[in-house]
């Protein structure tokens, strides 16, 4: 039997699974992927393979109180199913874990005493670290033989420079943790090693990525290392995201907390679930849906979506010194011509232009000749950032 990967990416009412076989000695290779949405509502699971055929498709009905365990023991079983027809030995598991703390700067094989410590560090990832968790522990139980990887999110942003990661807060709190961490590692790791593959020229320069999506961020890379993000203690900070606002005022939460008598719970309620795009337009999270909108509420949205890329951008290039290139990634950045269009021409100082042509087909490659800047669209694959992390560490490659 030939080795495999599975990576389970598990979120707040999804959860998206993958298995990699291994096809020569260096290469992973997709073999299927899939996802659980609408936990909580009306979940509902696919599955297609490599090339976009659907193998499964159903509509489950949904058992408050049994958490994602009820779905990842199905996952398990469709996983188990197709991989011995296919002749795979299923040898790890491989996780997205949002948070490793200060500790983790590389993928770890799981034990009891890690996911304790990893435990820690939920109430800085609400939305994800306790799904995150929750997935290893299921797995545990149905599978106890079974090798599983924390690969975190935070670790790639390990290189930030020191005097980067400080608050000007009392020294105390500092080496309790309470420091910029950075966030969506996975994504812009995997960034980082195609543009060594594709363009290793400017991969060693000063490049801005802008992963946008749902939750989105930006970070900066000088010569393939993070060295500035634009999240910090946890995933709400910096740019404006689908239901979180991105950097807000804390005094915004103190006049919350004092002068709206708002409890913690509802606090959190609304900078993760009620802000960001949808609390702006009132409409939706979804930025395909505001750009077909003609409310001036979504007009308003996009423009603050906008406006907060251009200042991260320019607080990017000062601490870069510069600026070679600029990747757009993620849901957004990969989909959406309008944001890139609108980014690349607020970038104008920089000496951007846009290919508009390029552009509206998504080339990989988006800006003319004469621009001063290499723009580019590369699409992120952080599962298979996961299972390469996962087959090295298990297999000590």
């Amino acid at each position: 039997m030939n080795d495999s990967i599975s990576v389970l990416n598990s979120g707040s009412s999804s959860i998206k699974f993958s298995l990699f076989d291994q096809v020569e000695e260096e290469e992973l290779r997709l073999v299927f992927s899939g996802q659980v949405d609408g936990i909580g509502v009306m979940p509902k699971f696919t599955a297609k393979d490599a090339a976009g055929t659907v193998l499964a498709k159903e509509q489950w009905d949904d058992h408050p109180g049994q958490g994602h365990q009820q779905y990842i023991s199905r996952i398990i079983s469709f996983i188990r199913q197709h991989r011995v027809k296919l002749g795979l030995e299923l040898v790890g598991v491989g996780h997205r874990v949002v948070h490793g703390g200060s500790k983790y700067n590389r993928p770890v094989r799981i034990t009891a005493e890690i996911l304790a410590e990893l435990d820690r560090f939920t109430p800085l990832a609400p939305l994800h670290q306790g799904h995150n968790l929750d997935t290893i522990r299921a797995i545990e139980k149905i599978g106890p033989e079974i090798p599983q990887v924390a690969c975190f999110d935070t670790a790639f942003h390990h290189t930030i420079p020191e005097v980067a990661q400080r608050y000007a807060i009392p020294r105390s709190l500092t080496e309790e943790g309470v420091r910029r961490y950075g966030f969506h590692g996975l994504s812009y790791e995997y960034i980082a090693r195609c543009l060594r593959h594709q363009e290793p020229e400017l991969a060693s320069g000063r490049v801005v990525v802008a992963h946008l999506g749902s939750g989105a961020s930006m970070c900066a890379l000088q010569g393939g290392r993070s060295v500035a993000s634009s999240m910090g203690f946890s995933a709400m900070d910096g740019l404006v995201m689908g239901t979180r606002p991105g950097s807000i005022d804390p005094g915004v939460v103190l006049y919350l907390l004092e002068e709206k008598g708002m409890a913690y719970g509802d606090i959190v309620d609304l900078l993760y679930k009620k802000s960001g795009l949808l609390g702006v337009s009132g409409i939706s999270n979804d930025m395909r849906e505001l750009e077909k909108s003609q409310a001036p509420e979504a007009k308003e949205a996009i423009e603050l979506f906008l406006y907060r890329i251009r200042r991260e951008l320019g607080s990017m290039v000062a601490v870069l010194g510069g600026l070679d290139g600029l990747v757009f990634t993620a849901g957004i950045g990969e989909n959406s011509s309008l944001i890139r269009r609108r980014v690349g021409e607020q970038a104008g100082w920089l000496g951007v232009k846009i290919d508009h042509s390029a552009n509206d087909k998504g080339e990989p490659i988006i800006s003319t000749f004469a621009s001063k800047v290499a723009v580019w669209i590369i699409p992120t694959n952080e599962e298979l950032m996961i299972a390469t992390h996962t087959r090295d560490l298990l297999l000590k490659r």
